[in-house]
């Protein structure tokens, strides 16, 4: 026993460090690329002459690329390697990027973003499993702290950045920004880190039924979520049919992967309660944390007009306190009962949320900063219990799988998130204008007593029909007013799924650091 424990504390050489770091480096690209996009989707919808709900889809559709290869990062890496899938998933991130500056039209940056989604899916699992290959037990918690402090960099500069670049140059930096970077990390990654071989066995077992089913099954679902409002929902045929086509190929792909004997996923690690409840609570996280990143720029930039570097000022908020509530979340991971950690960094992104639910048309830098100081620092208090949490009592063998299925179930709650609140933003934003039309009647003496100051004020400026363009302002400000009554009430539905996961928190079983690192030796 001793001298098992001696071989598994091994040091690490100084190679291994490198690529263990620039592994990092490629997690940091792909969240930062996230994140420098969402603070600048006016320019690009501009840019690429997107109406504001099309525009979604340069977000979704990298998500929902990311979510199908993610669940097959577990068996790619058995398959080709740690070191071998990572490079091809760095350097197709990176040449998806330069796609992607260069692209035409909406179509063609959904396709390379898509592109990009898939090639690069597989670098944050692959990252987090090599923490559990590649370090002793005893230093794993701290390398999760290191590489949450890393990607933790992205939210705090991935806005500003963005924002600077847009304003400064163009959209199409933000995505050639990757590219130099990218090439070093691939040249790093293949040069120092060679901790696995190959398993081209695997090759002759391909499960091209497996894989099919999860690309069609997750494609339709996102296709339905997102598009479903428009098309009026099931009055429209290909609505309906691709809503049958989700459900049956779901159900087939849980019942083939279920039975198969060498399924694309293994499904049966969530035999484990608190990987299953973990999981559950990293798709809770990820609805929080996508569509918040996706809604607020758009609420900054519809109703306040600020521009994407101003966006980026308000949005770094959240990075900045994520970064420090690093330094909190460490040292408390190792005093604190980890269910209550959790049930702490939720509330308090519940608070943050629900506090964000309060704004008006007049609401400045300061009405968003606290609501965004809360949820930043509450993020680390997330993500720490449920990494450990979740993959904790694993055997080590099974973490390959199993952090595929983790990051997949974080990157589907943010797609079906999105879908969503794109759809519910339309339908609210139309029902919140009617109620403000309704009132807004001839007999309305407050109605009234606007038109004719409004009238007046035109008629000043000498325009030719006064009263008609006073019409014209009421309706645009009821316009504004339903749109911040939209977004208040989204906040507000974030805050209330993330209180009301925690009923489930009483399932988890009880980890600490010490008793997951003698199971991993």
């Amino acid at each position: 026993m001793e001298t098992d424990k001696q071989q598994t504390e091994t040091p690490l050489t100084l190679g291994q460090w490198i690529g263990f770091f620039s592994m990092a480096v490629g997690v940091f690209m792909a969240v930062l690329d996230i994140q420098v996009v969402a603070s600048s989707l006016q320019e690009i919808q501009a840019g690429l002459s997107a109406t504001k709900d099309e525009i979604a889809w340069v977000q979704t559709s990298y998500l929902i690329a990311e979510v199908i290869i993610i669940p097959l990062s577990g068996w790619l890496g058995r398959v080709f390697s740690t070191r071998y899938l990572y490079v091809i998933s760095a350097g197709g991130f990176t040449l998806a990027s330069l796609l992607c500056a260069f692209a035409w039209n909406l179509p063609s940056m959904i396709v390379f973003r898509c592109l990009q989604g898939f090639l690069g899916g597989a670098m944050i699992p692959m990252t987090f499993t090599v923490i559990f290959i590649l370090f002793p037990p005893r230093l794993q918690p701290a390398m999760t702290i290191v590489l949450g402090l890393i990607v933790t960099m992205a939210p705090t500069i991935g806005p500003v950045l963005g924002g600077f670049l847009t304003e400064t140059y163009n959209w199409q930096l933000l995505f050639l920004i990757n590219i130099i970077p990218g090439i070093i990390v691939c040249m790093m990654v293949w040069k120092y880190l060679d901790i696995d071989r190959p398993d081209w066995a695997l090759l002759q077992k391909i499960d091209f039924v497996g894989i099919a089913l999860i690309a069609v099954f997750l494609g339709s679902m996102q296709f339905v979520l997102e598009e479903g409002v428009r098309k009026q929902w099931f009055e429209d045929h290909l609505i309906v049919g691709l809503t049958i086509v989700a459900v049956v190929s779901g159900i087939a792909m849980l019942i083939w992967e279920l039975k198969n004997p060498h399924p694309i996923i293994d499904l049966y690690a969530f035999r484990n309660i608190n990987f299953a409840v973990g999981c559950g609570y990293s798709f809770v996280l990820g609805v929080g944390l996508y569509t918040i990143i996706y809604l607020t720029p758009i609420y900054l930039s519809s109703v306040k007009g600020l521009n994407s570097l101003q966006i980026g000022y308000y949005l770094m908020v959240v990075g900045v306190f994520q970064l420090l509530s690093a330094f909190i979340a460490g040292p408390l991971e190792k005093k604190m009962d980890l269910r209550w950690m959790l049930c702490l960094g939720f509330g308090l992104f519940a608070l943050g949320s629900w506090m964000n639910g309060g704004l008006t048309a007049e609401s400045g830098y300061w009405e968003f900063f606290w609501p965004q100081a809360i949820r930043g620092g509450a993020l680390m208090l997330c993500f720490l219990p449920i990494n450990t949490l979740a993959l904790g009592l694993l055997p080590v063998e099974e973490i390959k799988n199993a952090s595929g299925l983790y990051n997949l179930m974080r990157n589907l709650g943010g797609a079906i998130g999105l879908a969503v609140a794109n759809t519910q933003m339309i339908y609210l934003t139309k029902a919140h204008y009617a109620r403000l039309r309704d009132s807004v009647t001839a007999t309305s003496y407050q109605a009234q007593e606007m038109l004719e100051g409004l009238t007046a004020s035109m008629q000043q400026m000498n325009l030719p029909d006064p009263e008609l363009a006073a019409l014209k302002q009421i309706t645009g400000l009821a316009l504004r007013e339903a749109e911040v009554m939209t977004f208040n009430n989204l906040f507000q539905v974030i805050a209330v799924i993330f209180l009301a996961s925690l009923a489930v928190a009483p399932f988890l079983k009880k980890v600490d650091g010490e008793k997951a690192a003698v199971i991993h030796e």
